[in-house]
């Protein structure tokens, strides 16, 4: 056995755990451009070795590796992280996803760059863009008088009062930034708009300017809004027909030289600052735009929300200044010369457009600027926050806050020299050590090195054809049913970027990122689990026959709902390969916003798939109190390593053994030519006899070893490393082979 023995539940927890709280400190890489969903890389790395590496994972995970010769696919590769852990230690790596946009951001993060070329030309950029843009973000500082720079400029959305006919702001609520952060609390005015700070906001007081009762509740709850003119109660939606205006009310900026006073700085716009908004909108409007997308929003599951605001048009979703400031940085890129460095410029701009656009939002507590697409859809919100294009830097030229070109392209800069120098996070009485893993490097070439093959291909995987026995293993995060809708979302981006590199994305033959054979569950394309499960089982189908005879089919999974466990259950089962492990890892952080307070899972479950092989005897189990011991002693690996399991977590943890043991029940005897929805059923029923979740939770203790022997779960009787973890030797005695 490979994964099956080498594979430490408790180590692999801690690492993808410290992780996924600060994922671009340990894999810089993901900042080349916005992926959704990311798993760990530390998990991927753990799997690749557990695999190839021949020893338990804890002693392998820091060495340099190098498995040349060995070939790695993943058919749904997103964002590539199985593809670029499999890379950087040596494999050569084949990456398919019907998503172009995922094709050309992996090609991005694989593809080698020149880095002292990329940072002249990224500098270049900024200063000619300031040179053109940069008197619009200018401001100046209300307690000296001096110039300074906006950072943030607040835009509240306006209705328009069905009685009088004037317009009137939407605010849901008046407080602009809480005391976390800021030395008090600032609430903006519901009568005159002045910004007053509050230091106890039970007792607000009164506005330092009008004297007026400071309020915190806004005039808008829920699909009413009333007119601060006349009294009028307005219905949704506020704007009439198309989209809906905005009024600048507040900004945030930096101020020159020492700081004026202590905490941020804000103030209410202006006649200065009202003018360059002004300025900006004259400017476009001067403008013959190239590269501004004129492309409609079409309807799908996440476009409707726009659609319903009255958005139209992709070019609705921004500003004035912000289309001026990015039709001006798309030109720049355009007269780039270099390929490479163009390519990676125009990666830079589609990733800027998440923080350049009029749905961005402003976190009161942290007091900064939310990207679109930090809760993995498109919200419309009544307070919108706008990024200063060009991006701050500090006086020792760090950059400050988020959302300009200056962020873009530090993270981008450190993503790039993360692939020729790799390392890991090691942590040790609360410090956080770099350890460089001296050998190792992603890319497809280097001077010194054999090259490695990269074979990305934007296509439904279904189609791709490979050679049997040409896979050593596939590691792939596959979709789950009824996920986010990337195809919708990437095409907020994919209109950009397809200006700017016409002929390579010509060449993927996709004129959108959205496919009617894209493998999600989505209400307006009409594919249900059924569509879902058949689609999973092609690609399952297609990998398997091209892995070499044992060679694991690797994936990770979680779902809320137990019926969509079924799909990847008849998929394994359709593809002839069994299921001989089936192992939880925290995979996403719960304070993400989309994840927070939900009652969904941080936790995966990495199912192990081959052929023939070996399982645990210790793995197998004929109901709830057998699962239970397994799942007790799981919980306590997972609790050793600094997790706190939430119900959520327990019942992923659940769903992924009952789809293993179905799929073992059932291999023997299935018959993979049955409809797809009497399969479903069929296997629906086979984990209804297994347990349930309720009986599972009922037999679970805190004292896992006297319910079974941790021998039979995790190998021989453990003994501790030099880190405290608990090894897992590869004598497998207890194994069961199939």
């Amino acid at each position: 056995m490979t994964i099956e023995s080498h594979y430490n539940i408790g180590f692999v927890a801690e690492l993808a755990l410290r992780e996924k709280q600060i994922q671009q400190n340990y894999r810089p890489i993901i900042a080349v451009h916005k992926w959704f969903a990311r798993r760990p890389g530390t998990l991927f790395r753990s799997l690749i070795l557990s695999e190839f590496a021949g020893a338990p994972v804890q002693d392998t995970f820091y060495q340099p590796h190098t498995f040349a010769g060995r070939t790695v696919a993943d058919p749904f590769m997103g964002g590539g992280t199985p593809l670029l852990e499999a890379n950087r230690v040596g494999c050569d790596v084949i990456g398919v996803d019907i998503n172009p946009m995922a094709a050309w951001v992996v090609g991005e993060e694989i593809e080698h760059l020149d880095l002292a070329a990329y940072e002249a030309a990224s500098n270049s950029l900024i200063e000619q863009l300031a040179a053109k843009v940069g008197d619009l973000y200018s401001t100046r500082c209300i307690h000296t008088g001096e110039e300074a720079t906006g950072k943030y400029f607040l835009w509240v959305k306006q209705g328009r009062c069905e009685a009088c006919e004037k317009d009137f702001d939407l605010f849901q609520g008046y407080l602009l930034a809480d005391d976390t952060r800021h030395i008090a609390n600032v609430v903006v005015c519901s009568c005159c708009g002045e910004l007053n700070e509050v230091t106890d906001l039970k007792s607000p007081g009164s506005c330092t300017a009008c004297s007026v009762e400071i309020k915190l509740k806004g005039n808008v709850h829920r699909n009413k809004a009333t007119c601060c003119h006349c009294g009028h109660t307005n219905s949704a939606p506020f704007h009439g027909e198309g989209p809906p205006g905005h009024r600048l009310f507040a900004i945030e900026y930096i101020a020159a030289g020492p700081k004026p006073r202590p905490g941020r700085l804000f103030k209410r716009p202006d006649a200065d600052d009202l003018a360059r908004a002004m300025k900006a909108r004259r400017q476009w409007g001067e403008t013959s735009p190239e590269f501004v997308p004129t492309e409609a929003i079409p309807a799908g599951d996440e476009t409707n929300r726009l659609i319903r605001w009255g958005y139209r048009y992709w070019r609705e979703l921004f500003n004035e200044r912000q289309l001026f400031g990015l039709e001006a940085s798309a030109q720049i890129v355009a007269g780039q010369n270099d390929q490479r460095l163009r390519h990676a410029l125009a990666t830079n701009l589609s990733d800027l457009l998440r923080y350049q656009n009029m749905l961005c939002r402003y976190d009161t507590m942290a007091l900064k600027s939310l990207d679109i697409f930090s809760v993995h859809g498109f919200p419309v919100g009544y307070v919108q926050c706008e990024s200063n294009i060009l991006g701050i830097r500090s006086e020792k030229g760090v950059p400050v806050g988020s959302g300009g070109w200056v962020n873009i392209t530090d993270k981008y800069a450190k993503a790039k020299a993360y692939c020729d120098a790799p390392f890991e996070v090691v942590s040790r009485g609360g410090r956080k050590t770099k350890v460089p893993i001296r050998g190792e490097w992603i890319g497809e070439q280097r001077p010194g090195a054999s090259p490695r093959r990269v074979d990305l291909r934007c296509a439904s995987s279904t189609a791709v054809q490979l050679p049997a026995n040409s896979l050593d293993a596939i590691f792939t995060d596959p979709p789950y049913f009824g996920m986010v809708q990337y195809g919708e979302l990437m095409e907020f981006c994919y209109v950009w970027l397809t200006r700017l590199a016409p002929d390579q994305f010509n060449a993927m033959g996709h004129q959108t990122t959205r496919h009617e054979a894209e493998l999600t569950g989505n209400n307006t394309a009409e594919r249900g689990l059924a569509e879902f499960t058949s689609g999973l089982a092609a690609v399952f189908g297609k990998g398997a026959g091209a892995l070499k005879s044992g060679a694991p089919l690797v994936f990770t999974y979680h779902h809320n709902k137990l019926d969509a466990y079924g799909a990847i259950g008849v998929a394994m089962l359709d593809t002839g390969l069994t299921c001989s492990a089936s192992l939880p890892c925290p995979a996403e952080m719960g304070g993400s916003i989309h994840i927070h307070g939900t009652g969904s899972s941080i936790v995966d479950t990495v199912f192990v798939c081959r052929e023939h092989g070996k399982t645990r005897a210790g793995w197998l189990f004929e109901n709830s109190k057998g699962l239970a011991r397994i799942v007790s002693a799981e919980l306590a690996a997972l609790r050793g390593a600094g997790m706190r399991p939430t119900d959520g977590d327990i019942r992923c943890i659940v769903y992924g053994h009952l789809t293993r043991m179905a799929v073992w029940r059932l291999r023997s005897d299935w018959d993979a030519d049955r409809p797809t929805e009497r399969k479903l059923a069929i296997f629906m029923q086979t984990v209804e006899l297994l347990g349930s979740l309720a009986e599972v939770k009922m037999n679970l203790t805190d004292d896992p070893i006297h319910l079974v022997r941790r021998d039979d779960l995790f190998g021989e009787t453990p003994s501790e490393n030099q880190d405290g973890f608990r090894e897992t030797l590869s004598e497998d005695r207890d194994a069961v082979a199939f």
